[in-house]
């Protein structure tokens, strides 16, 4: 039995359009609140990667908000756990954001803390800004192991069962890159200028439905 050529090209297509599906890292679910119901402040709400430990430039909130054009509040804590994040968010509602990049877990990772309970807080988190008209973007944080990102998967699933934008791994390219790092754990001002450069690669093409403008 013989193969048309048509039959082979067609059945190449399908298989490269199945590959394209699982590999591609388009968002593929909807958003909630895009474009945001709330209407206060942009927020970066997170831990010391977010505050900027390690740098002299106030860290990528503070790079991030003249390159989208937006006023970023800069709420990091150093230290903070996603359960201490969890107590805090009330601090964050009352401002009803209407944008709030949310990056905790690092500081669950350094300790062991349980990846179930570090979900289930971010979850919460989420959710409560959800209940403002908050647009959310998830910023994943990698696992511990030099291997393999034991967190990728889990605030993959996280991102799409609360359907928010995902940024995967923060520190992505930084980490190995001792000219971008002030310590083993928090970037420089380089390395917070190459995340806010990403961050601002993804959030520009929604920027006119998140700015309201």
């Amino acid at each position: 039995m013989t193969i048309s050529r048509r039959t082979l090209i067609l059945g190449s297509l399908v298989a490269l359009s199945v590959l394209l599906y699982a590999f591609w890292p388009a968002r593929r679910w909807e958003w909630r609140n895009f474009p945001p119901a709330a209407t206060g402040p942009w927020v970066a709400f997170g831990d010391s990667l977010t505050l900027g430990t390690g740098a002299e430039n106030g860290g990528y909130p503070a790079l991030l908000g003249p390159r989208l054009g937006v006023t970023l509040q800069n709420l990091g804590a150093a230290g903070e756990t996603t359960t201490d994040g969890l107590r805090r968010v009330a601090e964050i509602e009352t401002l009803q954001p209407r944008v709030v990049l949310l990056c905790f877990g690092g500081n669950d990772v350094l300790r062991g803390q349980s990846r179930e309970q570090m979900f289930a807080n971010l979850g919460a988190m989420i959710d409560r800004l959800h209940a403002q008209g908050s647009f959310v973007v998830l910023i994943g944080i990698r696992g511990a192991s030099a291997l393999r990102d034991g967190n990728a998967a889990g605030f993959r699933k996280l991102a799409e069962e609360k359907q928010v934008m995902h940024i995967p791994n923060l520190l992505d390219g930084l980490l190995s890159t001792p000219s971008l790092m002030s310590d083993y754990v928090h970037p420089n001002d380089a390395g917070y200028e190459k995340i806010a450069a990403r961050l601002e690669a993804e959030l520009r093409p929604l920027l006119k439905k998140l700015a309201g403008t």
